[in-house]
């Protein structure tokens, strides 16, 4: 399977009802300065991952700060995406991912360079950790 740097518009995690359920029921990380709130969802697009960026307008006062923040982590998700979606893909399911920034400090672009890919690491890393099924999840129970 080749690279695909791309994020358009099917790639992007947009539904209210989706997001909701993210906040609501989904689990979560910190890699300062990004909270990862995640949650395998069933859906019948063929896009492995469904992915959201936020920034908080009470640390950012002006939209133009927000805009950056978020146009700066969009743009490093799509250049480190790639892991995520190959783990996706084999495991035959779809995820919901939301990156929200949480400093109060406009970030570089190295930063977020380089705290993308052990993002991207440690959330695989969560999933492997999860039960993919419910027949899983049973056996976890019962046992």
């Amino acid at each position: 399977m080749s690279a695909s740097f791309s994020y358009n518009k099917k790639e992007k995690l947009k539904s209210r009802k989706q997001i909701d359920g993210l906040f609501a029921k989904g689990c979560s990380f910190l890699v300062f300065p990004v909270k990862v709130f995640y949650l395998p969802v069933d859906t019948k697009e063929a896009q492995p991952v469904k992915a959201g960026v936020g920034v908080s307008a009470r640390h950012f006062k002006k939209a133009v700060d927000r805009n950056r923040v978020k146009r700066l982590l969009r743009e490093t998700y799509r250049l480190h995406k790639q892991p995520l979606y190959d783990c996706m893909a084999e495991r035959k399911q779809q995820l919901a991912v939301f990156f929200l920034y949480i400093d109060k400090a406009l970030p570089s672009i190295d930063l977020l360079q380089k705290k993308m890919p052990l993002l991207v690491n440690k959330l695989i890393k969560a999933l492997h950790e999860t039960p993919t099924s419910d027949t899983e999840l049973a056996a976890d129970t019962a046992g």
